[in-house]
């Protein structure tokens, strides 16, 4: 598969602070940080922060030995069960922690009919679409320059459809329409964040997905980058049915995200369920055989994915087996120990997927580097800079 794309090849100028050639030295290049988002569900560090157990410090800390994106809970039922009560300060804590640690942070959703806040229900719809937008506005607006990457409306195929419950946001989907309804939550975190990244986001991959993406470019949507789920709990898509997603959503010409990506290392859920929320049991064991599998299968789908320019993150739902639906799901075990796909997944971003390497300048300061995008530390003769390398342009380092 190729990854060039996701090399810089360049040439590297090697100055001192005078602007004096480098002749002929050794330097270091030092890759910090990819410029590919491997992401992870972070929920583990909402935890972390209100109970800081030794525990949770192992969790967390073992999920930033490999990844530098992470995703935050803000399903409005939960952030804000009264209202006029939201649960900022945990979240802010958590996000602010993560930045901290070079993790970009995205917040999910903003909109969603599922996990929606009961106290919506005693409002009109025109007073609930108000209440939906000064939500946005006053997430996206409070968290900003902390999250600046939303999933703004999850699973809108279904949403105006919806019958398992009655809930206020399938009510204004109903009497705006999807796009009606999309189109007025962009627009409203656009104009709170026009920097930020701005997620369409469902699980439905049919042709009906699509369409929906197709009618909001035609109505201007400001949609940066397409979100695609793929909870695989009855079994891994493989490759022909990943390598046809890509090819039908790459049409548009825009950012692919894999926002929730699940494979298990247990038993596979039966093939008659429609709606995974509907499998319910008290236990499901990861097995040794199921934790091999559960390794080949995302090394081949990252591989595959890493390798399709237009894909620019992977985010893995669940980090430790036993949460959404109980599932042996994660890369850590129930006693927090490391699986066969946390150890290859570690290898394959930060030490394949990874540059470190010295290079000899020419008699003028010059070194021809080939390096994975994302942050380095460049040192030579006991110095150092930080930069990035990120596209082929020719540039000129300066050591201070």
């Amino acid at each position: 598969m190729d990854i060039l794309h996701r090399k810089v090849n360049k040439k590297i100028r090697f100055t001192d602070a005078s602007g004096n050639p480098l002749a002929e030295k050794q330097v270091s290049i030092n890759q910090t940080d990819h410029d590919f988002l491997f992401g992870c569900g972070a929920f583990d560090f909402l935890s972390y922060m209100k109970e800081k157990t030794d525990e949770y410090k192992q969790i967390t800390d073992s999920w930033l030995e490999i990844f530098n994106y992470g995703t935050l809970p803000f399903y409005w039922g939960r952030y804000e069960p009264v209202e006029g009560e939201p649960d900022k300060d945990a979240l802010m804590e958590a996000a602010c922690y993560l930045k901290d640690k070079g993790v970009k942070v995205k917040g999910h959703p903003l909109c969603w009919h599922t996990v929606c806040a009961d106290w919506l229900m005693k409002y009109d719809n025109e007073t609930i679409l108000r209440k939906q937008l000064e939500r946005i506005d006053r997430e996206v607006t409070g968290f900003k320059g902390v999250i600046d990457m939303w999933d703004v409306i999850n699973e809108v195929v279904i949403m105006p459809i919806f019958d398992k419950y009655d809930n206020a946001i399938t009510r204004i989907c109903k009497d705006k329409g999807r796009v009606g309804l999309i189109k007025e939550v962009f627009n409203r975190a656009y104009d709170n964040n026009p920097d930020a990244v701005l997620l369409l986001n469902d699980f439905n991959t049919s042709i009906d997905y699509e369409i929906l993406i197709d009618g909001c470019l035609n109505a201007s949507v400001p949609i940066s980058a397409i979100g695609i789920q793929s909870h695989q709990h009855q079994g891994y898509w493989g490759s022909e049915k990943l390598y046809k997603v890509l090819e039908r959503f790459e049409q548009f010409g825009l950012p692919i995200h894999f926002t929730e990506n699940t494979l298990i290392s247990g038993d596979i859920m039966p093939a008659y369920i429609e709606d995974l929320n509907d499998w319910q049991v008290d236990e499901w064991p990861s097995t040794p055989e199921g934790e091999e599998r559960q390794a080949k299968e995302i090394e081949e789908m990252y591989r595959i994915l890493f390798s399709h320019p237009l894909v620019e993150a992977i985010t893995t739902w669940d980090y430790k087996d036993g949460a959404w639906l109980n599932a042996p799901s994660g890369f850590i075990r129930l006693d927090n120990t490391e699986k066969p796909s946390y150890k290859m997944l570690k290898k394959l971003i930060r030490e394949e997927w990874w540059t470190d390497i010295t290079v000899i300048t020419d008699e003028n300061g010059y070194a021809d580097i080939e390096a994975f995008k994302g942050d380095y530390c460049i040192s030579c003769d006991g110095r150092s800079v930080n930069t990035d390398l990120k596209d082929n342009k020719e540039m000129i380092l300066k050591f201070n």
